[in-house]
């Protein structure tokens, strides 16, 4: 369902009457579209003296932003402002960043924090319309409770300046290991939080392990040569990541019950990709869908567990089924089907699987407890799991949307719906093409750095953890 008040509010009109009535003023987000560079404009880069960008070894911050396309503009610390290292700030007053971002990897102590904030105050000032905002840190370790509580504090920077932002704009925050090996995987989270990809992922933390991976011949074509199953793929979000999978490359299974038959099919001939009528929950749904994946396409590579339902009520008026049922097509089948992908002839070497969550697992939601403890569930099958996945190559993280645009939102009161939808920083409720551009970041190959994590895209939700 469309979101009236959003367009109403960017119109010549609405924009007079939110200034009048002191109305809240979304703004329509910069989405990606195939060919789309990076980023619209120049970006300024700041960092602190021998962090991710000179790292010996290391594959340059301003090298890698330079070679994917964007205009980088280097700033130095004068005092307590950082200058820009040419002229182009200077030449037209109106002119706008497209993105900031920081290497505060380097950090390591309270006042190297200063530089940070010294940085962002003067950038913001200028940052444009759906703006980014990236700061790069280090992992605390326990090495050293200065080190540590430095590093961490770059986390509350982050989340409550994202809080901040307006127009669009949206600050996350990518925390590296400390080898080598983890700052090659940088380049993949770049290029998904500094594009429209990211348009809803805000506040949020994105860990990188040092997993090696290596950079897909083609940036705009990344799962070329990959094969991936997507359950639940008939309509809604399911149908959104198999499109995208798609549009970046992967030959797409789309798998749904046998009653959405024809809507599947529709799905499977619009993206060039092939439909399996499978019901997840049967007891042979796991063999059904490797053989089938291995007897068409030679493998699997990726697998999105997207299938799911809702049976709300409040918890003293559910009934065993309705408990049951949820708890069984939400989390059970893919820890079967998981299970499955370990074995022999399962997973492919290097694979990638992501199980759609929910923030509700998080933060928990009136008359869902079956519902959240099977998304929580989900979390902590995905934690477990990861080390499993990591000793064949392969990876499993969890995707966890926010209020998105579906038909089953579109059923809520219309109260509720408002509300919900203005409940996070950037005001607005999310769409399907959001949370399947993460989906599809998290199937990269490149993106072999984030293991047994959750990525929330719900523009920040302003309620729960």
């Amino acid at each position: 369902m469309a979101d009236r008040y959003l367009s109403l509010i960017n119109s010549p009109l609405g924009e007079n009457l939110a200034s009048w009535l002191k109305l809240p003023r979304p703004a329509a987000l910069r989405r990606y579209g195939l060919g789309d560079p990076l980023l619209p404009g120049p970006l300024l880069l700041g960092g602190l003296g021998g962090g991710a960008a000179s790292a010996p070894g290391a594959k340059g911050l301003r090298d890698l932003l330079v070679n994917a396309g964007v205009g980088v503009v280097e700033a130095t610390a004068a005092g307590a402002t950082w200058e820009p290292s040419t002229a182009w700030a200077d030449a037209d007053t109106d002119a706008k960043w497209s993105a900031l971002v920081f290497d505060a990897t380097a950090a390591t102590s309270v006042a190297d924090l200063a530089l940070l904030r010294d940085f962002l105050a003067g950038g913001l000032r200028r940052l444009g319309a759906s703006g980014r905002v990236v700061v790069l840190g280090r992992a605390p370790d326990g090495a050293d409770p200065v080190q540590d509580a430095t590093r961490q504090a770059l986390d509350g920077i982050v989340r409550s300046l994202a809080k901040e932002l307006r127009n669009g704009a949206t600050a996350n925050l990518v925390l590296l290991d400390t080898t080598e090996a983890g700052l090659a995987v940088v380049e993949s989270a770049m290029r998904f939080l500094l594009s429209g990809r990211s348009a809803y992922v805000d506040g949020q933390v994105i860990r990188l392990g040092g997993a090696a991976v290596a950079a897909p011949a083609d940036w705009s074509n990344p799962l070329q040569g990959k094969v991936a199953v997507v359950t639940g793929a008939a309509r809604g979000i399911g149908a959104s990541i198999a499109t995208v999978l798609a549009r970046d490359g992967a030959q797409v299974v789309a798998a749904d019950l046998p009653m959405a038959g024809e809507s599947l099919a529709r799905v499977a001939n619009r993206i060039g990709g092939t439909s399996l009528q499978l019901d997840i929950s049967a007891a042979d749904a796991p063999e059904r869908m490797i053989h089938y994946a291995n007897s068409r396409f030679g493998g699997v590579d990726i697998v999105i567990h997207n299938a799911g339902i809702t049976r709300d009520k409040l918890l003293a008026n559910m009934k065993p089924a309705q408990w049951d049922s949820v708890l069984a097509v939400n989390l059970e089948t893919q820890l079967r089907i998981n299970a499955a992908l370990l074995q022999p002839g399962g997973l492919r070497s290097g694979g990638r699987v992501v199980c759609l969550a929910s923030t509700s697992g998080i933060a928990g939601n009136r008359g869902q407890t079956n519902y959240a403890a099977s998304k929580a569930g989900v979390i902590g099958m995905v934690r477990s799991f990861a080390q499993s996945f990591a000793e064949r190559g392969a990876t499993i993280n969890a995707v966890a949307p926010g209020f998105i645009e579906t038909e089953m939102t579109s059923a809520m009161p219309f109260a509720t719906r408002e509300t919900a939808r203005r409940l996070n920083s950037l005001q607005q409720g999310g769409l399907p093409v959001d949370v399947a551009e993460a989906v599809c970041w998290l199937s990269w190959s490149a993106s072999g750095g984030m293991n047994g994590q959750v990525l929330r895209v719900c523009g920040q939700n302003l309620v729960g953890a």
